[in-house]
C-alpha cells in the first residue's frame, strides 16, 4: 500500500504533462465564416499586390463588391464583373471565370490589380464591418 502511495504523485504528474502536451500541440481550427455574413455590398478600399505597397481606391471612382445567392458582382470605376462564387470554412473561391466589361476607364491599372486579387482562391477573414482577402496574389481590404 505505501508503494502505491509513494508511486501516485508521479503517476498524477505524468498525466498532466502528457494531457498538457497533447493540448498545446493541437492546433486550433478558424471558424467559419457563413455566406450570410457576407451577403450585401462592400466598398474596396484598398489593394496591395505581392511586393508593392498598399494602394488607395482611387479617388472619385466606386470600386464595390457584393455578394448575392452563391454569386458575386463587382462594380470596377465605369466597368462591371459577375460570377460565381465559394465559401468553405475560411476560404474564398471567386470565379473560376468573372465575366467583366471592358470600357476603358482612366483607372485600369488599378481594376486590372483589384480583379487579380479578387480571383480564385483567398483566405478570408472579417472583422466587424472589415473584409480581407489574402491570398499568395496579395491582400484586398473591404469594408462596409
Amino acid at each position: 500500500m505505501t508503494s502505491y502511495r509513494s508511486f501516485l504523485p508521479f503517476v498524477i504528474v505524468a498525466s498532466l504533462a502528457i494531457g498538457c502536451s497533447e493540448s498545446s500541440s493541437t492546433p486550433t481550427s478558424p471558424s467559419s465564416v457563413r455566406p450570410d455574413q457576407l451577403a450585401g455590398t462592400w466598398n474596396v478600399v484598398s489593394i496591395r499586390p505581392t511586393g508593392q505597397s498598399e494602394q488607395a481606391t482611387p479617388a472619385g471612382t466606386t470600386y464595390t463588391l457584393t455578394f448575392t445567392d452563391g454569386r458575386l458582382s463587382t462594380r470596377v470605376d465605369c466597368n462591371t464583373c459577375s460570377g460565381a462564387f465559394a465559401l468553405s470554412g475560411q476560404t474564398l473561391t471567386a470565379g473560376p471565370v468573372l465575366a467583366c466589361t471592358r470600357a476603358a476607364c482612366p483607372t485600369m491599372a488599378f481594376e486590372q490589380a483589384y480583379i487579380s486579387l479578387l480571383s480564385g482562391d483567398s483566405t478570408l477573414t472579417l472583422s466587424g464591418g472589415t473584409l480581407v482577402l489574402s491570398s499568395m496574389r496579395g491582400v484586398l481590404r473591404l469594408a462596409r
